[in-house]
């Protein structure tokens, strides 16, 4: 523990729980969805998925007046870069559902949960894409969608789509596509990799999911993710077996280190686009609705809480529409220190939570931890934590916080001490 601070007053209640890997599961996942909500202390909680990212200026719109209508006015962005809507009443389901079908974003109810995916926002933007990661999204949620088996998914089950920049791919996705030059594409679970043509790449992540779904079932633990199984040694012949079966070719391919890229800084991209992050991830309808791209445009929803707005006419456009989403409150400059902070709900909205940690979270000015993404938690879940290197400031119910500096190693050590 670096430090104690005080935050706004709060009363402990309801502790939290650890998370616990490869334990044997005995329920279900419950994951809220679109249409499956989840009962918090401020009322519904639907989770939206966007496979692609990818928003039109009506989808826009009908999320915000969905968020006005029926909700508490506000859209809340997740770190995998799905829409939270909060505050929904017990009776509205029928009401969002015809909502979200008739704005095409609800194309399978079956399916809506597990269409979770991480996808590089800045492809095709800013001339360093080796692949089309946003086709590949499109055609893996067409056949998620398409196969009955793929319900059998967890809704934490999570496919990350790069373009071969490194931005998405170590975010800690199930089963992950990584674009290369050459028209190829690596793809990796469990630490293993093969090296799939580029045009395959869909089919190949597709074969990879119900690889794991097979070594998942045979371990009878009932894991919803590929780091829950209590081995995952059978997953190569699994995953070769699969893409033979989907008559994918592949190659060697090693798993070494992958590229790493930082998140898409605030501010104009290319010549048409602009990036900007919502505060703590979570603004208000109006707000989303300054979001709304003209014709032919679309919004972008990024993993790191932010949205690019793309398919703008021209340079002095994209400076235009950044000073304007400017005013309207996002953070639309590199360098700001609440860049790196995020939060988790945490009270009155979070019943297991021990502070309210939106009005406390603030950025940390401590030389030891600058530069790291900074996580403010009300309990020991530490919902939408970052990836990776992090500050973890986890309330304690006593009136501070404690801070400490997390790393990917020390988590994945932590991981396998409860093994």
């Amino acid at each position: 523990m670096l430090a104690a601070m005080p935050p706004s007053p709060s009363k402990p209640r309801n502790g939290g729980e650890s998370h616990i890997r490869d334990r044997v599961r005995d329920r279900a996942d419950a994951c809220p969805g679109a249409l499956r909500l989840h009962r918090a202390d401020d009322g519904g909680l639907a989770r939206l998925r966007l496979p692609t990212g990818v928003l039109t200026a009506h989808q826009v719109a009908v999320l915000a007046g969905a968020a006005e209508r029926l909700g508490d006015g506000r859209l809340g962005v997740t770190s995998r870069g799905n829409l939270d809507l909060r505050g929904l009443p017990d009776d509205c389901g029928l009401a969002l559902a015809e909502l979200l079908g008739e704005a095409g974003l609800l194309p399978s109810a079956a399916h809506e949960r597990v269409r979770n995916m991480v996808v590089s926002p800045l492809c095709g933007l800013d001339g360093r894409s080796h692949g089309d990661a946003q086709a590949w999204a499109r055609e893996l949620d067409a056949l998620l969608c398409a196969r009955t088996w793929t319900t059998a998914l967890s809704g934490r089950f999570l496919f990350a789509v790069d373009d071969g920049r490194g931005d998405v791919a170590g975010l800690g996705g199930d089963v992950t596509l990584l674009a290369e030059p050459g028209g190829c594409a690596l793809v990796r679970i469990g630490g293993l990799s093969w090296r799939v043509a580029a045009g395959d790449a869909p089919s190949a992540a597709l074969a990879a999911a119900e690889a794991f779904l097979a070594v998942a079932r045979e371990a009878g633990t009932g894991a919803w993710r590929v780091a829950e199984l209590p081995d995952d040694r059978p997953l190569e012949a699994a995953v070769t077996e699969c893409l033979a079966g989907a008559g994918v070719a592949t190659s060697a391919a090693s798993p070494g280190a992958v590229p790493v890229a930082a998140p898409p800084e605030p501010g104009v991209v290319g010549d048409r686009a602009v990036s900007v992050v919502a505060p703590l991830g979570r603004i208000t309808a109006e707000q989303f609705r300054a979001l709304a791209p003209g014709p032919g445009g679309e919004v972008r929803v990024t993993p790191w809480r932010g949205f690019v707005v793309a398919g703008l006419p021209g340079r002095a456009a994209a400076k235009e529409r950044l000073a304007a989403l400017d005013r309207a409150g996002f953070l639309t400059r590199p360098g700001s220190p609440w860049l790196t902070v995020s939060a988790c709900t945490g009270r009155p909205g979070c019943g297991k939570a021990l502070a309210d940690v939106r009005a406390d979270a603030r950025p940390l000015d401590d030389a030891a931890v600058r530069g790291l993404p900074v996580h403010w938690s009300g309990c020991d879940r530490r919902c939408g934590h970052p990836q990776g290197d992090w500050v973890d400031v986890l309330a304690t119910g006593d009136g501070t916080y404690g801070i400490t500096v997390r790393t990917a190693r020390r988590d994945n050590d932590d991981a396998q001490a409860q093994r």
